[in-house]
């Protein structure tokens, strides 16, 4: 499969994701790559991953992956995150989810959006989580419902949070349906570093022996022989528009 390019004449980007080390498990090189560029990227965790680590009492959890995520976003440039207290583990898509990621997107207003996947399952077959999907699946349509005016109304009348309708495109990262790349040669090594940050949590996995870089690499290596690079990260493009 020949994959295409991505479209990079952007300068704003805002991720929205279910937990606190979900795009560094795939997208974060291609983050690091993006801010290299000068270009402004913003984090928004609809959880903080409070439920993700067996051993260790929620709260406490939450405070650990909280700090975890601040500092792996750091090392790939991005110095805003936000996260939306949603219950770790047991998330509904619904309206109230739409209406808050809908929210964040009105007041960031950028012009792509990145989610993870919302797929069935993962390229290769591996079940997806409960959480990964009802998270994309509502920043899809909450995409759609920034940019009504009527739709969440209280915000532009109540709140003086314009409509925004400036998303040319959702890019979905880990997605089966993906068909667009990046090269991120260049920043694999950062995106590596940014999944090694969340130390605790991946210690809290309990997985014998894991390392990020080969984790990472067997990923980007299989995408970028795909790409025609050493390193790639692929994606799934949804445009928004009839032109984009």
């Amino acid at each position: 499969m020949t994959l295409q390019r991505l479209d990079e004449d952007w300068a704003t980007a805002l991720a929205v994701v279910a937990h606190p080390d979900d795009m560094e498990f795939g997208a974060a090189a291609a983050v690091a790559r993006w801010t290299g560029q000068g270009k402004r990227v913003a984090y928004c965790m609809v959880t903080s991953g409070e439920a993700g680590i067996d051993g260790m009492h929620p709260d406490e959890t939450r405070r650990v992956r909280e700090a975890e995520q601040l500092s792996s976003a750091r090392v790939v440039g991005v110095e805003e995150v936000e996260f939306l207290g949603f219950p770790d583990g047991v998330i509904e898509y619904g309206v109230p989810l739409r209406r808050e990621i809908a929210r964040v997107i009105r007041r960031r207003r950028p012009e792509v959006v990145i989610t993870g996947n919302y797929r069935e399952t993962f390229p290769g077959g591996m079940l997806n989580q409960a959480d990964h999907v009802a998270t994309g699946r509502a920043v899809v349509d909450a995409v759609r419902d920034a940019g009504n005016r009527w739709v969440f109304r209280e915000q532009v009348e109540s709140e003086g949070l314009e409509p925004w309708g400036g998303v040319r495109q959702v890019w979905v990262a880990g997605s089966p349906g993906a068909a667009h790349a990046v090269d991120v040669t260049g920043t694999f090594d950062a995106g590596v570093a940014s999944l090694a940050a969340h130390a605790a949590y991946l210690d809290g996995l309990g997985w014998d022996g894991f390392d990020p870089a080969d984790f990472l690499g067997r990923m980007t290596t299989a995408t970028g022989e795909a790409f025609g690079t050493r390193h790639a990260t692929a994606f799934e493009v949804l445009r928004m528009g009839w032109d984009d």
